[in-house]
């Protein structure tokens, strides 16, 4: 095969999986092939080194694994091309939500090897968590070269069975929009408390900071949160506040209302 790795769809999510790909040197630039509607999008591959092409049969025949990053709807249009061209040793990597393998082989209109993969959008500044299964038809090994993109210089991936993803996209995937719902929270706090030039520094690196203490540290979560709060303190009484008000039961719950819209997007 002239290519390791293909990509059909060149968005930033790709672009992101691409860049990493090369400066962690798991793939080279000249290694990759991208497809693209958008001659904008495959002008940024092209800059990288990238071979690139509006034609999705180039890339199909031409790489060992095909990295799907599409949106589901346009998937229908994309699967003809595969079902003429793929091989059946060929390796299906695909980054779409609520598309499971055996939806995906459906629409292929053949048994197909896939891997599949929940990223999430800090992924783009190489801090990404990931969650990849193998899919029905996958073998043990599949999963080796998206283990390998998706833990690229700060980013983390975890192995998990199939059933397990729409889990990881409730947790992982949505999960960076809790940390900015709870930002926009603190910076109006913040607003209010007459500090509004400075709201946006002042929470950006504030979470920022224990967040990454949170990945070094030894600590739970909880015993983390309790060295903070020391009795009778301006923390203590900030936690009780949202104890009373069942802030923690909300935020769980709302993780399985997600965990259950994914189930409902892949039925």
């Amino acid at each position: 095969m002239t290519h390791t790795l293909g990509f059909i769809g060149a968005g930033h999510m790709a672009e992101a999986i691409v860049r990493a790909a090369i400066d962690s040197g798991v793939v080279p630039a000249d290694r990759i092939i991208a497809s693209d509607r958008s001659a904008e999008r495959r002008a940024v591959f092209a800059e990288l080194g990238i071979e690139t092409t509006d034609d999705n049969t180039k890339v199909i025949r031409e790489s060992e694994q095909v990295l799907l990053a599409v949106k589901p709807q346009v998937m229908p249009e994309v699967a003809a091309d595969f079902t003429r061209n793929m091989r059946d040793e060929q390796v299906v990597i695909s980054i779409m939500a609520g598309l499971d393998s055996t939806k995906l082989e459906q629409t292929i209109g053949r048994e197909t090897r896939i891997v599949r993969v929940m990223p999430n959008t800090p992924k783009m500044i190489g801090r990404g968590m990931a969650g990849v299964a193998l899919g029905g038809h996958a073998r043990p090994g599949d999963e080796t070269l998206a283990m390998r993109l998706f833990t690229t210089a700060n980013s983390e991936a975890v192995l998990v069975d199939e059933s397990m993803i729409d889990a990881i996209t409730a947790v992982s995937g949505s999960g960076p929009a809790y940390l900015f719902y709870l930002a926009e929270a603190m910076e109006r706090a913040a607003t209010d408390l007459g500090l509004a030039d400075d709201a946006r520094l002042l929470v950006a690196q504030t979470l920022h900071g224990a967040a990454e203490l949170l990945v070094r540290s030894p600590d739970t979560a909880a015993e983390l949160r309790r060295k903070v709060t020391s009795p009778g303190g301006t923390t203590e009484a900030a936690i009780r506040h949202l104890d009373s008000r069942e802030v923690s039961d909300a935020i769980v719950d709302a993780i399985r209302t997600a965990e259950r819209r994914a189930k409902e997007l892949g039925a």
